[in-house]
Parts: structure tokens; C-alpha cells; sequence
């Protein structure tokens, strides 16, 4: 049965997707116009196959979900809501627009990316525990690792006689051994961290989920600078990719620093204090305002001379 899922417009399924488009295709994936990955509803494991027709202005998406179990209403209900939350279709990006109007690159940025969408994480932990992976190494090698330990610790459906990979739970890495995840990839300090993280959330030391509902981005931070290896940076790329704070800006970042020195500073390394100035301008959405940097800097467009 295919669902269809409310958008708030303007959205741009194919440049919202765009950012999966050298996924792994048994874990998540945008290619022909279509997107999987294997989400959980109501402890089921499904398959779901997103696209969308319209305009960004009138944008109609619609979901296939897709299990070896009955799905109930409730179940593909959940997946909605799932979908809504991945592709961030909730948010109205007119007010981002508006806040920028005045900042001629971010301006150039919004026309040439009109109806580009962040993604958001399914759970808070798949986004810290990515966070974990991705510190101090290149995008492309996090990503590997990544795809290993979803790989080796994941829950497997099989879906057409095709094998899909959902992202391991923390209750199935709080057990695992620190010399496993060395196995995928990890350093030693990073394989502590990651089963330490699912550790104290398996043990209700912390609840992730339950961190959304901060107002004050700052108590988060603060919240998770407790848990063993997860600082500053760590914890504000946790909270833009898996809370809906677009105001949020992990200004450390190295590729985030290097998107804002290429465009507002002629290609001048930078500093995260200098990074943070610069994003003052853009409000309460630095986070998407640096994501649209980043995104430009990937697809490696440049502004009209009138922009610059």
C-alpha cells in the first residue's frame, strides 16, 4: 500500500535527497528519483520506498513501506510520521528565506537551493553515534566505517529476496565487544565511546529522545558534553541532524569552516570564532544556513558576480 505524505512547501524532493545519492544501496539510498532505507515502526522493521511528483510549490510525496511482517494502520501511520521527520517535510523553510534576504550569498544560495530540506535521523543515537564516527576524519571515510558497523551489528530484512540493513539499536552495541568495533574500522578511543554512549542509554542513565524537548540548545550540549568522548562539536552536529534545531552551529567542523571561508572569505582559512561571526547573521538558522554552504560546496557551484 503506498502512503502519501503531507510536505510543507517549498520542497525539493531531488535536491533533499540528493545528499544520499552514493548511499549504500542496502542501507540508504537516492538514485532515479527514489529513496530507501530500512526505518523502524512500532518494533517492525520496514522498508520504505519515498518519491515525489509535483513542484516544490506543490509538492506530492508518497511512501511505499515495505515488510516481511503485516503492517497495521498504526504501523504505516508510524512510517508516515518517520518519513515526515527523515526529510524534515514539517518545516517551513519561507521564514529561513526571509531571515537571509539581505545576505547576498546565503540569498544567491536559497534561489539556486529553493525547497532544499536538511535530512534528520531517525533516532537521536544513530546521529551522535555517526557524530562519534565522523570526528576528526575525512566524510568519505566516516561514511565507510559507518556503512561496516551498520553492515556487521544492524538488523537484516529481506525484502524481495533483496537483504536491507537497519541502523543497530543501542541495545544491540551496548553488549558488543570494544575489539568488534575496532574491527569495522574504529580507533580504539572511538569503539569506547560508541559502546559507552549505548551503554548509558540502554541503562536510562540518559535519554536522547527526551532531549528534544529542550528549548535551550546550550542545556543540551551541556548534557551530552557529560557522556565520555562527546564534546562541543560532537554534540552540536547531534543536535542539527537529529533534532529539528536549525539554530544550532557546529562552527569546529572542518568541512562547515572551509564552506564559510570559500564563500564569505575568498577561499581564507578561518577559525571557529570567525565562523561563528559570520553565521550571526543568519539568526536562528545557522545550521541550515550552514548546511546550504555545505551543500553548495559539494555540488561545487560558485555565485554570480552580482552575488559576490
Amino acid at each position: 500500500m503506498t502512503l502519501t505524505v503531507r510536505a510543507v512547501p517549498p520542497f525539493d524532493f531531488d535536491l533533499s535527497a540528493m545528499i544520499f545519492s552514493e548511499g549504500d544501496r542496502q542501507i540508504r539510498r537516492y538514485e532515479a528519483g527514489r529513496f530507501w532505507q530500512v526505518i523502524r515502526a512500532n518494533g517492525k522493521l520496514v522498508l520504505i520506498t519515498v518519491k515525489a511528483s509535483g513542484t516544490a510549490e506543490k509538492p506530492a510525496v508518497s511512501v511505499e513501506p515495505r515488510s516481511d511482517r503485516e503492517l497495521s494502520t498504526s504501523d504505516r501511520k508510524t512510517v508516515g510520521e518517520n518519513v515526515r521527520l527523515l526529510f524534515n517535510l514539517d518545516l517551513d523553510l519561507k521564514p529561513f528565506y526571509e531571515c537571509v534576504k539581505d545576505d547576498a550569498i546565503m540569498a544567491w544560495l536559497t534561489r539556486r537551493f529553493w525547497g532544499l530540506k536538511s535530512p534528520t535521523t531517525a533516532t537521536v543515537f544513530e546521529a551522535l553515534v555517526d557524530s562519534i564516527v565522523e570526528q576528526q576524519i575525512s566524510l568519505n571515510v566516516a561514511h565507510m566505517l559507518q556503512n561496516r558497523m551498520i553492515r556487521r551489528f544492524g538488523d537484516e530484512l529481506r525484502v524481495d529476496g533483496e537483504v536491507y540493513f537497519g541502523y543497530p539499536t543501542p541495545e544491540r552495541l551496548a553488549p558488543v565487544a570494544v575489539g568488534q568495533l575496532r574491527d569495522c574500522g574504529l580507533t580504539q578511543k572511538k569503539a569506547e565511546y560508541v559502546k559507552n554512549a549505548s551503554r548509558v542509554v540502554t541503562s536510562g542513565q540518559l535519554d536522547l529522545e527526551k532531549l528534544k524537548a529542550y528549548e535551550d540548545t546550550n542545556a543540551i550540549i551541556r548534557e551530552l558534553d557529560e557522556i565520555r568522548g562527546i564534546g562541543v562539536w560532537t554534540a552540536e552536529l547531534t543536535i542539527v541532524r537529529s533534532m529539528q534545531k536549525l539554530n544550532a552551529l557546529p562552527a569546529d567542523d572542518i568541512a562547515l569552516k572551509r564552506a564559510i571561508g570559500h564563500y564569505y572569505r575568498n577561499d581564507r582559512k578561518i577559525n571557529s570564532q570567525e565562523a561563528r561571526q559570520i553565521a550571526g547573521k543568519w539568526g536562528n538558522w545557522k545550521g541550515l544556513a550552514g548546511y546550504y554552504l555545505e551543500m553548495a560546496e559539494r555540488s561545487g557551484i560558485e555565485p554570480e558576480a552580482s552575488s559576490s
